[in-house]
């Protein structure tokens, strides 16, 4: 049985979306599961997994947000386009951003052009349930988180809606997202 196979439940799919040779890109809010989907896909598909984060975070040696704290916002979306373009040049397979990189108009015009852009989508309650698991998210350190999350998803959701691929997630199985993607990807021109 294939790694695929196993991941999956369903190693037609992730043969037929193996097919394609670009990057995937998932965009989407904080809390979405980027990062845990992604490792999965990457994983069902055979390919590699980079977090863009992770890679922010090696490459300026501070977690996210003391960079934030230090330098700001637009420094940061900078230096995250910078490293993206480097992680889509080096052909990683499945690349997991932040939530803001795709709002921005130069690393969005990048991804659209390189790679395939897949935004996870979920509902607010989702969001606010899968952040406060964590306290490292610069962005809800400024007041409520739930109000936060909503202005971000009224915001945001125009730039997140260019994605080539839209699969909304839930908190079912994660398998069952990877399954989405893999049908959206296997029908994907």
């Amino acid at each position: 049985m294939s790694n695929a196979h196993s991941m999956t439940g369903n190693g037609g799919l992730a043969a037929s979306a193996g097919r394609i040779d670009r990057p995937l890109v998932l965009v989407g809010l904080m809390g979405v599961g980027k990062s845990t989907i992604g490792r999965r896909l990457a994983n069902a598909l055979d390919r590699s997994f980079v977090d863009a984060d992770e890679e922010i975070e090696r490459a300026a040696d501070r977690i996210v947000s003391e960079i934030f704290e230090a330098h700001g916002e637009a420094y940061f979306r900078d230096g995250e386009r910078r490293v993206i373009a480097r992680l889509m040049d080096e052909g990683h397979g499945v690349i997991a951003t932040g939530g803001g990189a795709f709002v921005d108009d130069e690393t969005r015009a990048l991804v659209l052009e390189k790679g395939i852009a897949i935004w996870l989508d979920c509902d607010l309650e989702t969001l606010v349930e899968r952040t406060s698991r964590k306290n490292t998210r610069p962005l809800l350190k400024s007041g409520e988180p739930r109000a936060i999350l909503q202005g971000l998803k009224e915001k945001r959701s125009p730039a997140y809606a260019q994605a080539q691929i839209r699969v909304v997630t839930d908190d079912g199985p994660h398998e069952a997202t990877v399954n989405r993607i893999l049908e959206e990807l296997a029908t994907w021109r």
